[in-house]
């Protein structure tokens, strides 16, 4: 199923930020920007005794914003609460309610999602007393909360997963005959009309295939025998108002379909090609470690005079060189052209992504590569590698023994990562690299 999304909303200064950083740890956090806006949004990732979930950290919510600056935080506040499942309304409990807290709940209440009241700064219990004077609001339910120390955060957390489906659930052996595919990419860059060209009638399935974990935002289709499932596509083919000439997106629907799929397909505008946004989508395909197709949409409208396919590709991984191992395909998705090629590339990089490699072939390359490029030595002691062996797949992760792991510095990493790929292939997935300590034969004698 797919993950929810968790809008944390309240006026300004009573500790979402604090909240969203308690949740989901800044680490997991990224910006999302929006052009024309001031005020950004944090979105991140949560879990929760198993659940997991998306978190989206909205500016301060002024009912009666007058000011340019509040209106866009306003309309920032709105459009989570729109892309959300649940709305988690912080207030200041140490303040007490205020006129703004009941409009902004009534606000809330318009929208017709969930709702949870947390009231945040009670670092003591003395002060969830007077958390009972938020129930004004016409909530049910008001949660003391303190999201500096933590207190509350598990109760509030166990409501939530009563009131949405936070379960990530485990792939049955019918998932896992499907290749699930997340198309993103920046707005207007042509992943609607890619998703229709891939849902062509020959291969749309209407009916859902029994036994796979579907939702109604997925759409299912069939290539050569092979089923594939196109996560959160809902948004994607739904069409705008006439007026609404751009394809609306968020980082929190590329969240979501990432999250769930093996594949994602990264569509890029060929008259704008890399913009930061891109840069910003392709990196989170990296962190989830997803196995990656590039492709440049609206190929018709180039001038082949202009842009070779060959020069845009050198273009495309000059500034995407972390994900310069992906194929990259041209389509014209108006066109229909391409689609069997697109394809067929998920299906090669899907295969890549979870192949596994021989122990007795591994270590054989490892030796051949470590001899031509001896691993930096550590106080003139030379580095070895003592042993290597796979230890996982989806994606092919690689553990190496070795005398001084801490040497193994980005730039070696770099170096074995492309000799592994010259040697196995591996192309579209991402590479997870890991060293560990193993002493010497005369090591251990001494410690004896």
């Amino acid at each position: 199923m797919a993950h929810a999304a968790v809008a944390l909303v309240g006026r300004p200064n009573v500790g979402k930020s604090t909240l969203f950083n308690r949740l989901v740890g800044k680490r997991s956090a990224i910006v999302e920007s929006f052009p024309g806006v001031t005020r950004d949004r944090h979105v991140g990732h949560s879990h929760y005794k198993g659940y997991s979930f998306i978190v989206i950290d909205t500016g301060g919510f002024e009912p009666d914003a007058e000011t340019s600056l509040l209106q866009q935080m306003r309309l920032q506040s709105q459009m989570a609460v729109e892309e959300a499942d649940l709305a988690v309304l912080v207030v200041d409990a140490r303040e007490g309610w205020i006129p703004a807290d009941v409009e902004i709940f009534q606000s809330l209440s318009r929208s017709g999602k969930p709702i949870l009241v947390a009231a945040n700064k009670a670092d003591v219990p003395q002060i969830d007393d007077q958390s009972v004077d938020f129930y004004h609001l016409g909530t049910e339910q008001v949660f003391p909360i303190s999201a500096e120390h933590g207190r509350g955060i598990g109760e509030l957390l166990d409501a939530a997963s009563q009131l949405v489906n936070l379960n990530e659930e485990k792939p049955n052996k019918a998932d896992e005959e499907l290749i699930k595919v997340a198309v993103v990419g920046k707005p207007n860059a042509g992943k609607s009309s890619l998703v229709n060209a891939l849902l062509g009638e020959k291969r749309m399935i209407v009916d859902s295939v029994p036994g796979t974990t579907r939702d109604p935002v997925d759409s299912l289709c069939s290539f050569r025998n092979q089923q594939f499932l196109l996560v959160d596509t809902a948004g994607i083919r739904r069409k705008g108002r006439v007026s609404q000439k751009v394809e609306t997106y968020s980082v929190v629907a590329a969240l979501k379909a990432i999250e769930r799929a093996d594949v994602a397909l990264l569509v890029l505008d060929s008259s704008e090609m890399v913009t930061e946004q891109v840069m910003r989508i392709a990196g989170y395909v990296m962190d989830r470690a997803r196995a990656l197709v590039v492709v440049l949409s609206k190929w018709d409208l180039v001038d082949p005079h202009q842009l070779s396919q060959k020069k845009a590709e050198r273009l495309v991984f000059e500034k995407l060189n972390f994900i310069d191992f992906a194929p990259l395909v041209t389509v014209s998705a108006l066109k229909g052209d391409r689609m069997d090629r697109i394809f067929r590339l998920i299906q090669k990089v899907h295969a890549q992504y979870h192949r596994r490699i021989k122990t007795s072939d591994l270590n054989s390359v490892m030796q051949l590569i470590s001899q031509r490029h001896p691993p930096p030595a550590k106080s003139g002691r030379p580095t070895k590698i003592y042993y290597s062996n796979q230890v996982s797949v989806a994606p092919p992760s690689f553990v190496f023994m070795t005398n001084h792991p801490e040497k193994t510095n980005f730039s070696y990493e770099r170096y074995v990562t492309n000799q592994l790929r010259h040697y196995f292939g591996f192309e579209g997935t991402p590479l997870q690299l890991i060293w560990r300590k193993k002493s010497s034969s005369r090591e251990e004698r001494s410690k004896r």
